[in-house]
C-alpha cells in the first residue's frame, strides 16, 4: 500500500506504509514521525518496525550485579522487563542510565577492550510493529552523508554499528579493513544506508524531506481543531493533541513541493549539525570565509588553494579543526592556526585522547604546540597562534587577530594575508520549525538548544519532552553525543510508545 502526503495539488506518493492514507487528515494520524534520518532515526526505526532484543540463554556479565539481574530474565524480551531497575547503579562515558544499560548488554567489555559477545539476540515481531514515518532532508545516513569521506572516526569501528548488523563483519565482505580499529566516515555512510536496505526499512523513508513546521493541535468540544500557540502547558486528554508537520520535498530538477502529515508523536533525531556555530565578528559573511570542512574540501578539488596560495587561516581547536589541518597540509597548503585556548589546556579535547590510538590527532596537537608565530619548527608551511581570537576579516582579504593571552593594552593584534578563512568551532542543531527554536523544550528555556550545554529536557527512560507530551528527542538532542549510546534511547522511545499505543487501542475497543 502508499503512504501518501497532502499537496496543496492533492496526494503524492511517497512511501510504502501499512496503512494507506494514515496522517492525511487529523481524523487518521499516523502513529508516529520521526524527523532525522541518521543513526539515531535508522535505529528507532528498526524497533518500530518489530525487531525486539532478547535476553541469551545462559548469560554472564563481568558485572557482578548486572550478571545477578541478567540471570532472573535469561531468554526473555528485554523491552518487557523492568529497564530502570536493571540499569540502576551502571556508570559509563553516558549519562543515560538506558544507555548504559544497552551497551553493556551488547558489549560486556567495551570499555575494557575485551571481547566478550553481546548479551542479546534480536528477532523480529510483525505483530509489535507501529506504523511511522521517518523524514530526512539528505540521504539516508543523515550528517555522516555529508561529511568529508577520508575522515577517521573518533570512535572505535564497532562502537557505529547498529542493532543485528556487525561493523566489522560488513567491512570484511566488502574487502575493507578497520583503520587502528576505526573506520572511514564514507565507511560508516555507507553502513547505515546498506542497513536500511539490509533490514528491509526502506519503506518507512523519505529522503528529501525538509520539514518547516511542527504545530501542535488540539480539537475542542465541537470536534474543531486549534493550533496551540504555547507549547508544554500539557493536556487534561492527551488523545486530543496532535502535530502537524509540514515542509517541502525536493523533486526532479530544482522544483520544491510542499507536504503535510498528522501525527499522534513526533520524535526529534535531527542531530546537531545543521548549523555551525558562528564568530559573530565583522565581515565573517564575506565570500572567503566558510564554516565547514566540506567548503575546505571542494576548494582543494577544484584547485583553488595549493603551496603558492596566501595561508588557509583554520579557526578552532577541536577534531574538526584538526581535520581541516590535516587535509590542508596533505595538499601542501600553508596553514595559520588561531585557537583561545593555550595550547595545555587539560579541556582541550587533544589531551583526553590516548596518543597510541589517536596518533594523527596527536600530531596536530604537536604542531600546535611546537610551531607558534614567534619560533621556528619542523613543520613547513604551518604556524600556530594559541590564545588568539578574531577581531575582523576584512574585504581586502586580510584578518586582524589578537593575542587574548595578555591583559589590557598589552593584547596584541596581528594582521595577515589569508586566501581563505574556515571556521570551525562546533555546531548547532536546527529547529527552526519548532515555536522559537525549541528553547521553551530545553534545560534552561532562556537559551538556544546546544547539544553539549543545553540539550532538550527529556524522560531518562522514555526520552519524552518533559515540557510537551508526545514529543520525544534522540541523539545529542536529548545528551547522547556518541553513536554507541544511541540504541539505548531507541529502547527507551519504542518501550514508552508501545505502552502508549496499546493505551490508544484499548480505548478505542472500549469506545
Amino acid at each position: 500500500m502508499l503512504f501518501t502526503l497532502n499537496t496543496p495539488h492533492g496526494t503524492t506518493a511517497m512511501a510504502s506504509s501499512q496503512v494507506s492514507g494514515a496522517g492525511l487528515c487529523p481524523q487518521d494520524p499516523l502513529p508516529v514521525v520521526i524527523i532525522g534520518n541518521g543513526p539515531s532515526g535508522i535505529c528507532l526505526s528498526y524497533l518500530l518496525s518489530g525487531h525486539r532484543p532478547y535476553l541469551k540463554e545462559k548469560v554472564s556479565h563481568p558485572n557482578p550485579i548486572l550478571h545477578q539481574k541478567v540471570q532472573e530474565i535469561a531468554g526473555e524480551p528485554l523491552l518487557e522487563q523492568n529497564l530502570e531497575y536493571l540499569s540502576e547503579g551502571l556508570e559509563g562515558r553516558s549519562l543515560s542510565p538506558l544507555s548504559l544499560l544497552l551497551d553493556a548488554l551488547l558489549r560486556p567489555e567495551g570499555d575494557l577492550g575485551g571481547t566478550a559477545e553481546s548479551l542479546l539476540t534480536w528477532r523480529r515481531d510483525p505483530g509489535q510493529h507501529l506504523a511511522h514515518l521517518v523524514l530526512g532532508k539528505g540521504p539516508i545516513g543523515g550528517a555522516w552523508q555529508a561529511m568529508e569521506g577520508s575522515m577517521v572516526t573518533l570512535s572505535l569501528g564497532e562502537w557505529m554499528e547498529l542493532p543485528d548488523l556487525s561493523f566489522r563483519d560488513w567491512m570484511m565482505r566488502r574487502g575493507r579493513q578497520l583503520r587502528n580499529n576505526r573506520a572511514t566516515t564514507r565507511d560508516v555512510a555507507q553502513y547505515y544506508q546498506h542497513y536500511v536496505q539490509a533490514k528491509s526499512l526502506q519503506q518507512n523513508f523519505c529522503s528529501g524531506m525538509l520539514v518547516t513546521s511542527v504545530r501542535l493541535l488540539w480539537r475542542d468540544e465541537t470536534g474543531a481543531w486549534n493550533t496551540v500557540t504555547e507549547w508544554g502547558m500539557g493536556a487534561a486528554d492527551p488523545s486530543g493533541m496532535l502535530f502537524e508537520v509540514q515542509g517541502v520535498e525536493d523533486v526532479q530538477g530544482s522544483r520544491q513541493r510542499p507536504f503535510r502529515v498528522f501525527a499522534r508523536t513526533v520524535v526529534l533525531a535531527t542531530g546537531t549539525y545543521d548549523c555551525p556555530a558562528r564568530l559573530g565578528v565583522e565581515g565573517e559573511d564575506l565570500p572567503n570565509v566558510f564554516h565547514t570542512i566540506g567548503d575546505l574540501e571542494r576548494k582543494l578539488q577544484a584547485r583553488q588553494l595549493g603551496p603558492d596560495s596566501d595561508p588557509l587561516l583554520v579557526v578552532g581547536a577541536g577534531l574538526t579543526a584538526a581535520d581541516a589541518v590535516l587535509l590542508a597540509q596533505r595538499s601542501g597548503v600553508p596553514i595559520v592556526h588561531a585557537f583561545r585556548r593555550a595550547v595545555h589546556d587539560s579541556t582541550l579535547v587533544f589531551n583526553q585522547l590516548p596518543a597510541l590510538m589517536f596518533p594523527e590527532y596527536h600530531k596536530v596537537h604537536d604542531m600546535m604546540a611546537c610551531q607558534p608565530l614567534t619560533s621556528s619548527g619542523p613543520y613547513r608551511g604551518y604556524t600556530s597562534l594559541p590564545c588568539h581570537r578574531v577581531l575582523c576579516f576584512h574585504p581586502s582579504g586580510k584578518i586582524t587577530l589578537e593575542d587574548c593571552g595578555g591583559k589590557g593594552s598589552k593584547r596584541e593584534r596581528r594582521i595577515f594575508d589569508i586566501s581563505m578563512a574556515i571556521v570551525l568551532i562546533g555546531s548547532n542543531p536546527d529547529l527552526s520549525f519548532l515555536p522559537d527554536g525549541g528553547r521553551g523544550l530545553a534545560l534552561n528555556p532562556c537559551q538556544p538548544v546546544s547539544a553539549k550545554r543545553n540539550p532538550l529536557d527529556t524522560d531518562p527512560f522514555s526520552y519524552e519532552s518533559t515540557r510537551q507530551p508526545g514529543l520525544y528527542a534522540l541523539g545529542p538532542l536529548a545528551g547522547d553525543g556518541f553513536v554507541r549510546f544511541l540504541q539505548g534511547g531507541a529502547l527507551g522511545v519504542t518501550s514508552s510508545l508501545m505502552k502508549k499505543h496499546c493505551q490508544h487501542k484499548s480505548q478505542r475497543v472500549t469506545l
